[in-house]
């Protein structure tokens, strides 16, 4: 039986995934910051028959201590098959009202936890000649958004991290994948609608109008079990052959036209789209 470990799993696509890699007879290791969150997945596990397969770890993707304390840990397996890059978090809020620390606090979980993580796996993966490693990205990861700029610089440097990675490792039988998935039922979006603005902010009207975006498109957030889903059938794929996983309504579309389209049209048409009713 082959070992997977997933990131951030007290909640989210975290806590999915590791239901669905059990299922698919994977034994898990689920990692998260505060084990004090663990009934959640714990509970959903038993009632999918699977509680045998998951064993919950404590983890800060962010301490140097803790993810060697993990490292040795993992000493301990007989394989490192799957891991999947998934603790994280969206830092809400407009540059010029955030703080430089409020960005460094953004990488160190999204992009340096997922580096520091993946050297804890590769020396195992290396000697035994195999595994995978998967990154969750981001539509944010392709295409910049107002409001985000923390989040979304942080998920374009795992994109880049991600290219090089999966070129080092391949002749080594290790491969890189990248999930970028699109707007789902999770709580992404509440780091948006929690920014505290500061007093008389030239930037409320812009705002309001992001807040009523994101409202106005609540009906039509995906299920995360699609995602976790596909991140499943990922670790237990034999080709390796595709790098990126769009997934979401609208998500490849929207790269395609960021792929084909001069900046300056994409440009004008976000800008009509995001404020055409608040000018």
């Amino acid at each position: 039986m082959k070992n997977a470990i997933v990131t951030g799993s007290s909640s989210g696509f975290g806590k999915l995934i590791a239901i669905e890699l059990a299922q698919s007879g994977f034994n898990v290791l689920a990692t998260m910051r505060d084990q004090s969150k663990a009934d959640s997945l714990l509970q959903l596990a038993a009632d999918e028959n699977v509680k045998k397969r998951i064993q919950v770890f404590t983890l800060d993707v962010t301490s140097t201590a803790s993810v060697a304390e993990f490292g040795e840990y993992l000493e301990g397996f007989n394989s490192v098959d799957v891991l999947v890059n998934n603790a994280g978090f969206a830092q809400g809020g407009f540059c010029e009202e955030l703080t430089l620390e409020a960005y460094r606090q953004q990488f160190e979980t999204n992009f340096f936890g997922a580096v520091a993580l993946t050297q804890a796996v590769l020396p195992a993966m290396r000697a035994q000649g195999s595994g995978k490693i998967i990154n969750m990205s981001s539509i944010s990861g392709k295409f910049g958004f107002p409001g985000l700029s923390a989040y979304v610089s942080s998920k374009h440097a795992l994109e880049g991290f991600s290219e090089s990675l999966r070129l080092e490792l391949k002749p080594f039988g290790i491969d890189v994948f990248l999930v970028e998935p699109g707007s789902y039922k999770t709580n992404i979006w509440s780091s948006i609608e929690n920014v505290q603005l500061q007093d008389q902010s030239p930037y409320e009207s812009s705002m309001v109008a992001i807040l009523n975006e994101v409202k106005s498109g609540e009906a039509e957030y995906g299920d995360p079990r699609e995602v976790a889903k596909l991140v499943a059938k990922i670790a237990g794929d034999k080709s390796g052959v595709e790098f990126r996983f769009p997934i979401g309504k609208g998500v490849a579309k929207t790269i395609f036209m960021k792929n084909l389209l001069p900046w300056k049209t994409i440009e004008k048409i976000v800008l009509k789209k995001l404020y055409r009713k608040h000018r």
